[in-house]
Parts: structure tokens; sequence; C-alpha cells
């Protein structure tokens, strides 16, 4: 299994971009962000996925391992391929995803492109309480979840789902450093 690519990007086409290792480009299928936010001759990482089937191999590509997560979730789904797992991670950010799921909003998900109303409705029944609490959208202050959280990314490490890696992370200070608030979270026993 590759589980991670760092390079240079070389190319950029149809939602893929391909990443320069060494003089081997590994063609990846990112989300529609981080395609976007991706540029020429820059150095990348991006956790991947690799999917075999009998007739061929891809990679599918995140810059978070919260979205490569989610991802792996979404393709447990029942008419959920990884296809339509990134359609629906190129929604919006892999927060606002979870959030949706956790909030029970299939008419987000429906926005995919080749996901129906059936499909999303199906990611919500089987998903909605393995994301994690939703976030409240009615309040000013910021409460979503970064998914570039540091701590939050250690604790997935660790073999935490984004579930219980979100929840391990809800008292701790987040003015604290990386390692002071994954320690805090392994501490509060909450997983």
């Amino acid at each position: 299994m590759i589980a991670h690519v760092v390079g240079k990007v070389a190319e950029k086409f149809n939602g893929s971009i391909i990443v320069d290792v060494a003089g081997v480009g590994y063609e990846i299928a990112v989300a529609l962000s981080d395609f976007e936010s991706t540029h020429l001759d820059t150095e990348v990482k991006f956790y991947t996925y690799h999917h075999i089937r009998e007739q061929s191999q891809e990679l599918f590509g995140f810059s978070t391992l919260a979205a490569k997560k989610l991802f792996e979730m979404l393709i447990t789904v029942q008419g959920v391929g990884p296809k339509a797992a990134l359609a629906i991670l190129s929604l919006g950010t892999a927060e606002q995803v979870r959030n949706a799921i956790a909030n029970g909003d299939s008419a987000y998900i429906t926005q995919a492109s080749g996901v129906g109303k059936k499909t999303a409705e199906r990611v919500i029944v089987d998903l909605q309480d393995k994301v994690g609490l939703p976030t409240k959208y009615d309040t000013p202050i910021q409460t979503e979840l970064n998914t570039a959280d540091e701590a939050l990314e250690a604790l997935m490490a660790l073999g935490y789902t984004l579930a219980d890696a979100t929840k391990a992370l809800e008292g701790v200070d987040a003015k604290l450093t990386t390692a002071q608030r994954v320690t805090q979270a392994l501490k509060g026993g909450r997983v």
C-alpha cells in the first residue's frame, strides 16, 4: 500500500495531480479544494488511498489525514465508491462534509456529482453516529474543527477514529502546544 506521497507537482488536469517523486510520477485523484490549492512546481504531501481493482489501480490523495479517514468511512457505505466519495469531499472542506453528515444534511450530500437522494440518505444513516458531534452553524464564533489541526492528526495517527479524536480534543485548550493538547486528550480518557 502507498500511504502517502511527497514530491513536486509536475502536472494538473481533470481533477488529478501528477506528483514527481524522485523521477517517478504518481497520478493522484484529489478533491476540488486540494486541486485548486496546489500549484505547479511546489512541494506537496498527500495522504493516499490505493484503490486496487481487477483491471486497474488508482491513487486518491488528501492534504489532511482527517480527509483521508472521512474518505475511508464514505467508501464503506453501500453504493459509494471512491469516485463518489471524492465527489462528496469536493463539496467543501473535510470538516464541512463531516459536519453535514453529523447534522443529517442529506441535501448537502446530494449536491455531489453522481450522488442521488437515496445514496445521500444512506451516507447519513450509516455514518452519522461515526463522524462525531455536529458543530453549530448559528454562532459567530468559529466552532468548526480545524482539519489542519496537528493534535487531531496526531491522535488519528495513533489509531483514533476521526470521531474519537474530535471527542478527545473537545475540552482541551486550543492555545496549548500540539504535544500538550495530545497529552491532555490522552489523559482525558474519553475514548
